[in-house]
């Protein structure tokens, strides 16, 4: 795909980008006068040097803004609500091209490969929960002595969301849409590494009819999230990114007015392949799990764990499809490329030190190398025989870097795939149905698949144990994590 020319009601284009922050259905200059600087991964080349950080004027803006729609949102019809959800998921859709370019553009992932499946997310996900605008009801209970309970989820009022690079668009969707169903305001902070797609969506928030300050967007870095997460009128922030980032915002939280928190903080997931599974499905599982967005995937398949009498079979094919996929290493903005860049040069750093540190901690099978000498591209890479307490054995690199480890018993695998601290997604490959729910149940992890891993439905809560987070996304529990439950007693007897 080459530049786009953007529709007069998205408004940006690669050639023309957004600038500015959108604060009560408004595009507004920050008050805060320091920019960030963002480049494309695919060559190193600066793209803009004048993204706005939103300070802590901006930010009390919008919360002044957001506070002044709040009542009008929450008492609005819920067919009212819905259409404007749903003809803003219309809009995300007739636009994709153009957002994906516009993440593309800092992010290098291709838009055949991921772009097209992550806007299709972002879209879909205010359609699902505008599903659910009528029919997210409380409980009643029988009556006893004299008193009837009724239980009813109310909004939380001001609520804010701040979303990863990796995917950028895909988070929009799992945060606001769940959050706007319910009857909140929702500001959005876009990471530093991918903001524009974020900011461009103001013109489209105006088209589906969303009041002033219901729906906003700022853009900063940390210093940005940390003023959300620390603000005393936001009730709520739901953030994906890193363990360390996730326990600050965590703090800040319980330091300020108690808010809220739903803490999605990545993983190292283990895929388990025992001798009976079916080998070409469990390869291409792994092989996908660990390669697409180039491995930036909090629940790509990192550890790969194989009964030893089909270890030959397995490493033989996963390394012959890994060095496959690498031929398909090139240009994000070409349809045929699989997979593109790491996002920036920080990312390549950190993950070709894990790389380089990891040739003391295991084998080499396959991959290690830069791909050409411009840009951050790098091989798939795979390392075997590494200990339980190696760097890259326990820490999540969010690359395509994987290891593979043999194992011969079901006790001994299930204590290796419950050895880190991480419990995002876990995977068994297994045609014995009775050993594949045995050890699903065994797993730490939020999540688990049989004969499949790294996915996850929108019906379906998403979200994991241990220090992988807290809360789920995804399904009625997404709209839960943004309501109060009130409990209502009504006296029978008077």
């Amino acid at each position: 795909m080459g530049s786009i020319n953007a529709p007069s009601d998205l408004g940006f284009s690669a050639s023309s980008l957004p600038g500015k922050l959108f604060i009560n259905n408004e595009y507004v200059d920050a008050k805060n006068v320091e920019t960030l600087s963002v480049y494309n991964p695919k060559n190193g080349s600066l793209v803009s040097d004048k993204v706005p950080i939103a300070g802590a004027d901006d930010v009390e803006a919008a919360v002044v803004a957001a506070e002044a729609a709040f009542p009008t949102w929450k008492a609005m019809s819920a067919i009212e609500r819905r259409e404007i959800l749903l003809k803003f998921a219309s809009l995300i859709e007739q636009h994709s091209h153009d957002l994906a370019e516009l993440t593309r553009i800092t992010l290098g992932a291709p838009f055949e490969a991921f772009g097209k499946f992550e806007l299709g997310l972002a879209a879909e996900t205010f359609r699902y929960n505008a599903g659910w605008i009528d029919k997210f009801a409380g409980e009643a209970y029988p009556q006893q002595d004299g008193f009837m309970r009724i239980t009813r989820h109310e909004p939380l009022g001001v609520t804010a969301g701040i979303v990863p690079w990796n995917g950028p668009m895909g988070t929009v969707g799992l945060k606001a849409s769940p959050a706007l169903t319910t009857g909140n305001c929702f500001i959005l902070k876009p990471s530093e590494k991918t903001p524009f797609a974020a900011l461009a969506l103001g013109h489209l928030i105006k088209q589906a009819g969303f009041p002033p300050g219901v729906f906003q967007v700022l853009s900063g870095a940390g210093e940005t999230g940390a003023l959300l997460a620390r603000h005393m009128r936001i009730r709520k922030v739901s953030f994906t990114g890193s363990i360390a980032t996730g326990k600050l915002i965590q703090k800040m939280a319980a330091e300020s007015n108690l808010k809220r928190v739903t803490l999605e903080l990545g993983g190292k997931s283990p895929a388990v392949v025992f001798d009976d599974c079916n080998l070409d499905n469990a390869v291409e599982w792994c092989v996908r799990a660990i390669g697409t967005n180039t491995g930036q995937v909090c629940f790509a398949a990192s550890r790969v764990y194989i009964q030893e009498g089909i270890l030959d079979k397995f490493t033989e094919r996963y390394k012959a499809a890994l060095e496959e996929r690498a031929k398909a290493i090139g240009d994000p903005d070409k349809d045929e490329t699989l997979m593109g860049p790491l996002v920036d040069e920080a990312q390549f750093r950190r993950v070709t030190g894990f790389i380089e540190r990891g040739a003391q901690q295991g084998t080499l099978l396959t991959g290690g190398k830069r791909v050409g000498d411009k840009g951050f591209f790098i091989q798939p890479t795979v390392f075997t025989d590494v200990k339980q307490d190696a760097e890259i054995y326990r820490q999540e690199i969010f690359g395509p870097v994987s290891i593979l480890n043999s194992f011969k018993t079901e006790e001994e695998v299930i204590k290796k795939a419950n050895s880190t601290e991480y419990g995002l997604m876990a995977g068994v490959f297994t045609e014995n149905i009775n050993k594949a729910m045995r050890v699903a149940s065994e797993f730490e992890s939020g999540m688990v698949g049989v004969n499949c891993i790294s996915l996850n439905f929108l019906n379906a809560p998403f979200g994991g144990s241990k220090q992988s987070g807290l809360g789920r996304e995804c399904g009625r529990n997404a709209l839960e994590s943004f309501t109060e439950v009130k409990t209502v007693m009504v006296n029978l007897t008077y």
